[in-house]
């Protein structure tokens, strides 16, 4: 042990007891679902007693919406790359590396995400009306500003979106599948990267935006 190492503040021992409790959350719901979830489980993937869960998150609920709140607050920023780009390239592009960073580093919100919209979302279905919904009429006005500069083919933007979003998290969601089909291995940096390029140049060529 350092001696000359400060004690952690209050805080500090806060936000690290609340990314443990997040990160096992992530995979316990990831694997078990909302239903086949405990706080009991979840305690014990994080190596806490259960008593401490309870102390940051009053109930399983509250636990599962912070874990859902956080991947779609990540999503949401993947996007911020709209707002500056100066066109469909480098907006789709930097949208694709960044969702495929994310299903790369945060597999288990993105599955705890699809299982929960694949059963009718019963948690989250208000970020889905209020939210999502204003986010992604907003980037829809961007895209069909595109197409009506010439910038890229007339395309829906909201299939062109939801095309982005499947291809992008399939990464994450068949992520089992993927390393199967990859000989039993995960995917290499050189491999994520090849797998990177080949989205976004499907993508671009096909919207007739290179």
């Amino acid at each position: 042990m350092n001696e000359n190492a400060r004690p952690l503040r209050r805080n500090e021992i806060r936000a690290q007891n609340e990314a443990l409790i997040l990160q096992a959350a992530e995979m316990v719901f990831a694997e078990a679902g909302f239903g086949g979830a405990t706080m009991q489980l979840i305690a014990d993937m994080a190596g806490l007693p259960k008593a401490n869960l309870h102390y940051y998150f009053a109930t399983k609920e509250d636990l599962y919406r912070r874990v859902v709140q956080n991947i779609f607050e990540i999503w949401l920023h993947a996007a911020d790359c709209f707002d500056a780009a100066p066109g469909p390239v480098e907006a789709i592009g930097a949208y694709v590396d960044a969702k495929m960073e994310i299903s790369r580093r945060h597999l288990n919100g993105s599955k705890v995400w699809a299982s929960e919209v694949m059963h009718g979302a019963p948690v989250i279905q208000d970020y889905l009306e209020t939210t999502l919904r204003d986010w992604t009429a907003g980037r829809a006005r961007l895209i069909q500003n595109w197409v009506d500069e010439g910038r890229m083919d007339p395309v829906n933007p909201r299939h062109l979106l939801y095309m982005l979003w499947a291809t992008t998290q399939h990464y994450a969601d068949f992520g089992h599948q993927i390393e199967t089909l990859n000989d039993g291995q995960p995917l290499s940096d050189a491999e994520w990267l090849a797998a990177k390029e080949s989205v976004k140049s499907i993508i671009l060529k096909g919207i007739g935006a290179i």
